[in-house]
């Protein structure tokens, strides 16, 4: 990782995949080849360049040892070339930080956060196009919310993960934002996520609508950091509850989300308390990942949108 890590999100090095291609040859020359190519695009300084630098900064990372001695134990990279690509990447790393800090500032202050949606609109407009909605991979637009967010990494070593529960991975940016506009949330409206993890989804409804937003997660070390992340925001209308969701209050929710948090007989047990729920008043579920199908078997929802494991799916209750 190059930069501040106090501001900026981390990226894993995508090394070269394939042994023959690790040579001191190779690296030298494709290294060479991407200094030049950035350091002589004066656009890349531009704040709407954000995902052009994100992926450069991938490109020399891939190629790029932590120093100049570490390609291969007879050679190493010539000086001047490694510090020319660490300027590139500090750099590009300084610029990122300095949107995402503007960011930042628009969230605590309760205004809009437009310098945030600019990113979005792109995306979710390319979805609607092309059906890439339905890609399960993570793209610059997570890249951009962990370097708002800042979350620091808990610590879950003491976690025993019961065989019904998954493991946990945020979901995509760009599909909490199709979940969104799907169902148009309002001011009237709360939206619960089941299996919050650190509270990606409720921190950006909150941002980004007039909802209220409830995480309810059952492992503690995550709901400290989600806590955390919504008190630097300043965020008001969102509530971070450590509780099994087979027992937690649900009554409040309009929305509920799921991203398949777990499985078996857990998730049976959850959609009989969503059940009940429904019973009392009109509510809408949101699903993402595997626990869609079984979702849609429930006789008491019927489908907004067409069930897809890879996609957000929509249900609302009968009445």
């Amino acid at each position: 990782m190059t930069g501040d890590a106090s501001c900026c999100s981390s990226r894993p090095a995508a090394y070269p995949s394939s042994p023959s291609e690790w040579t001191f040859q190779h690296v030298t020359d494709v290294l060479e080849r991407l200094v030049g190519q950035f350091d002589s695009n004066p656009l890349l300084a531009e704040p709407n360049q954000l995902r052009q630098r994100l992926e450069a900064l991938d490109r020399i990372d891939a190629y790029l040892p932590y120093t100049p001695q570490a390609v291969l134990a007879a050679e190493s990279i010539d000086p001047e070339l490694y510090r020319r690509a660490r300027t590139i990447c500090d750099r590009f790393e300084a610029l990122n930080c300095e949107l995402y800090e503007a960011i930042r500032c628009e969230i605590q202050r309760g205004s809009r956060p437009d310098t945030l949606l600019q990113w979005v609109r792109p995306s979710v407009d390319i979805e609607d196009v092309n059906g890439s909605a339905n890609d399960m991979g993570y793209d610059y637009l997570d890249e951009l919310i962990s370097g708002v967010f800042q979350f620091e990494e808990p610590d879950d070593r003491h976690i025993l993960r019961d065989s019904e529960k998954a493991f946990y991975q945020p979901t995509p940016v760009r599909h909490i934002f199709r979940l969104m506009r799907l169902t148009e949330l309002t001011a009237t409206d709360v939206l619960v996520d089941l299996g919050s993890g650190l509270g990606h989804v409720p921190l950006l409804v909150s941002i980004c609508t007039q909802a209220r937003s409830i995480g309810i997660e059952l492992e503690a070390a995550y709901i400290e950091r989600a806590q955390q992340c919504a008190q630097r925001l300043n965020l008001n209308k969102r509530m971070f509850i450590q509780k099994d969701a087979r027992v937690a209050d649900l009554s409040l929710g309009t929305v509920f989300y799921l991203y398949t948090p777990f499985r078996g007989s857990i998730l049976d047990a959850v959609l009989i308390r969503l059940k009940r729920e429904a019973a009392t008043r009109r509510i809408r579920i949101c699903s993402y990942g595997p626990c869609t199908s079984v979702i849609a078997e429930e006789s008491w929802l019927e489908a907004a949108t067409a069930p897809e494991a890879h996609g957000i799916a929509l249900f609302h209750s009968r009445p």
